[in-house]
């Protein structure tokens, strides 16, 4: 299987990987809450799981196991507090969870810079696992879960970034931000623009978890941070000197490289919602 994927060009494997990726997904989200928590906490691991194992290739030593436990605490209890399976109290929990990183390093005597290590660590957490159960507060709003609501937020980070692609590769002249990513055009962000303001378009008509101008305001939102978490982990890579975060997704490196947009949007789209929505 492997290498009948390797036959095939890079276009090939993104869509095949791609719609692998996008039925589990919406199956996740659509089945159940529980299933919606599971997918989520699950992609949020792996994620962190790779953001250390980056950070080591670099010779960092980040508490990678122990970090991407506490990412998963995060997740899961913003999950059933956003639920109101347990009460807000809990999130206490993650202080001394997230303390004892300080006491796991003291005892590392081969750490080098082990405050180096400690600040890794926690960027793990803040980078990933933070934006990842946000994701929870979006789809519980008010303890009722909206899977339309996620889904359609989905739907218009993939419209910008399908867009983005194709727009760039067919007309991208003018550079974007050549100094961190080469590739990105002005043309493909336009591209990504004009597909996330169709996908919007057809949300207000079928989604009305959102109104109409809240749909475009969070699709604008998409658009534009979204390609910020792009260029934020394009400037990841290169201070690490590397093309893609992993392997693991066919024709689309690893697990950051797919989810990088959305660890961004995230917080900025939770932040409207419960200011303005």
């Amino acid at each position: 299987m492997k290498a009948r994927l390797n036959r095939m060009t890079n276009l090939q494997q993104r869509v095949i990987a791609a719609a692998g990726g996008v039925i589990i997904i919406i199956f996740g989200i659509w089945y159940s809450d529980w299933t919606f928590a599971l997918l989520f906490c699950a992609i949020s691991a792996l994620t962190q799981l790779e953001f250390y194992k980056l950070l080591g290739l670099d010779g960092n030593q980040p508490l990678t196991y122990y970090g991407t436990a506490v990412g998963c605490l995060i997740c899961f209890l913003t999950y059933l507090i956003e639920k109101q399976i347990v009460d807000y109290d809990s999130y206490f929990l993650i202080c001394p969870a997230a303390s004892m990183i300080f006491l796991i390093k003291l005892y590392k005597k081969r750490d080098l810079k082990p405050f180096t290590n400690i600040g890794f660590t926690f960027l793990g957490l803040i980078y990933v696992a933070v934006p990842f159960a946000l994701l929870n507060v979006l789809a519980l709003r008010g303890g009722t879960y909206h899977p339309g609501l996620m889904l359609g937020c989905l739907l218009l980070l993939w419209a910008s970034d399908i867009g983005a692609y194709f727009a760039g590769t067919k007309f991208g002249r003018r550079k974007l931000f050549e100094r961190v990513s080469p590739k990105k055009s002005w043309e493909g962000s336009v591209g990504g623009a004009l597909a996330a303001a169709i996908i919007a378009f057809f949300l207000t008509i079928f989604v009305d978890d959102l109104r109409p101008w809240e749909w475009y305001c969070v699709g604008a939102i998409i658009v534009v941070t979204g390609t910020y978490g792009d260029l934020v982990e394009s400037l990841f890579k290169r201070s690490i000197a590397i093309k893609d975060s992993g392997s693991t997704i066919p024709g689309h490196g690893g697990f950051l490289d797919r989810f990088d947009g959305l660890l961004l949007a995230a917080p900025f789209i939770i932040t409207f919602l419960k200011l303005f929505a």
